[in-house]
């Protein structure tokens, strides 16, 4: 069988960032001559870009590569890859344990993907997971939307916190250069595209490990300048970013955002913490006061900017008192929308290692009220959406009714109304909000901007 007969399934696990990842290995596979297959068991190459954060992610991920090494059995023809952050983590050692496996691949070898299979149909088993200097990208991705994209401006994460994988799996911080990453947008805008995602582990990070510094002794690039440097690329009308880190969050950031009408008020700042000697533990760098000026200064910039976050409960030694100045910052700021998790100890980190560990009873029961608040918070700041007028990128039809399309407002609020995606994708369309829930939005349009021919 030739190349250009076989198919290949990419199934992602975990963040943006991985999303990116799949989409970038997906367009050196097709580059081979592959093609997409919707149904893993059509595949002739199945490959997981996984995930670690938590622990039942990667146990999901043994139960469908489980179910794939009985295939190959059956079929040794089949390439079976796990690439990302287990891949990372385990290395060999996920040899060991399903031996079936033909690749092992960590985050920082997506692009090097056709060099690593040419070894692999050339019959050897790789592992590749040494630190390497990230290629730039040369493949065009295959992007799974036409109307948003992924654009990564920094690998790694040279952060320490105590409860994280990721500096272990995605090795130290590797900046693109503002170049590349405008020659990337410039792109996405020829090909019709009309929002980027900006990403990063750390986003704020970004620049430091490139040469140069200004006469006042700043790095002669950081994220602020990108997002100036990039701002006027034709055709691209939204500009986010993600993710973003309290400890280097600045107010020159904030007035950026301000000033620059493409870049979205939408903010997302993880806070994991709302208690200080919690923030401590987890080698965070900052306090909760800090964090609450962030949002002070956002909302004097921006009164109506959406602000998102991430949350850990039941972080070891968190008591009660702890985990209420946690519902206390919640209940204060009233986030747009907030990812909650338990804490779930991770190999390699030291909070595993730690003695007082919470029960997992402990944990659930903190993680269904933080849920509970989350929700009663987020549905009073939908509230100020009803009866506004509010502009709608069009990504595609509501797969609960398809007489719906959907998109976001530039605060990210998902948003449905009635129309037809094939004449609405891809377009901003102004919307009168008629029904408020706490995470999405339905409205009536008003009018629908002209097309801008792809």
């Amino acid at each position: 069988m030739t190349i250009s007969q076989r198919r290949y399934h990419i199934t992602t696990f975990g963040c943006q960032m991985n999303k990116a990842d799949s989409e970038r290995m997906a367009g050196v596979l097709e580059d081979m001559g592959f093609e997409w297959s919707e149904d893993p068991n059509h595949a002739d190459v199945i490959l997981y870009n996984t995930c670690t954060i938590r622990d039942n992610a990667e146990q999901k991920v043994y139960s469908y590569l489980g179910r794939q090494a009985k295939r190959k059995h059956e079929q040794p023809d089949l390439t079976l890859i796990v690439a990302g952050c287990v891949a990372q983590q385990e290395g060999e050692a996920l040899l060991r344990r399903v031996p079936e496996l033909d690749l092992v691949m960590g985050p920082q070898h997506a692009n090097r993907l056709k060099d690593l299979l040419e070894s692999v149909f050339a019959g050897s088993q790789v592992v590749a997971t040494e630190p390497v200097h990230i290629i730039e990208d040369i493949t065009q991705p295959r992007r799974d939307s036409k109307v948003t994209a992924w654009v990564n401006v920094i690998y790694g994460c040279n952060e320490r916190c105590t409860y994280c994988v990721v500096p272990n799996v995605r090795g130290v911080e590797q900046s693109r250069t503002p170049a590349a990453i405008r020659a990337e947008i410039e792109e996405l805008g020829r090909q019709g595209y009309k929002e980027i995602t900006l990403l990063g582990q750390n986003i704020d990070a970004y620049g430091r490990d490139l040469p140069g510094v200004t006469s006042e002794g700043r790095h002669l690039y950081n994220f602020t300048d990108l997002l100036y440097y990039v701002h006027d690329v034709p055709g691209i009308e939204r500009i986010r970013f993600a993710t973003s880190h309290p400890r280097y969050f600045t107010e020159r950031l904030i007035q950026a955002c301000a000033e620059l009408p493409k870049v979205c008020e939408h903010f997302h700042i993880p806070f994991q913490s709302g208690d200080n000697e919690v923030l401590k533990a987890m080698a965070r760098g900052y306090t909760h006061q800090k964090y609450r000026r962030i949002i002070d200064t956002i909302r004097q910039y921006m009164p109506d900017a959406s602000i998102s976050a991430d949350a850990i409960v039941g972080f070891p030694t968190e008591t009660e008192a702890q985990f209420e100045n946690t519902l206390k910052l919640v209940e204060d700021i009233g986030f747009d929308q907030l990812n909650t998790a338990a804490y779930s100890p991770r190999p390699g980190t030291p909070a595993a290692l730690w003695p007082n560990q919470l029960s997992e009873e402990i944990k659930s029961d903190r993680l269904q009220r933080l849920n509970h608040l989350v929700g009663i918070k987020a549905a009073e700041r939908s509230q100020r959406y009803f009866g506004r007028i509010e502009e709608v990128l069009v990504e595609d039809q509501n797969s609960k009714d398809k007489t719906q399309v959907m998109g976001r407002t530039a605060g990210n609020r998902l948003t449905f109304f009635t129309g037809d995606i094939n004449q609405l994708k891809g377009q901003l369309v102004k919307i009168k909000i008629t029904e408020v829930r706490a995470f999405s939005l339905t409205g009536e349009p008003i009018q629908v901007s002209q097309a801008i021919p792809v």
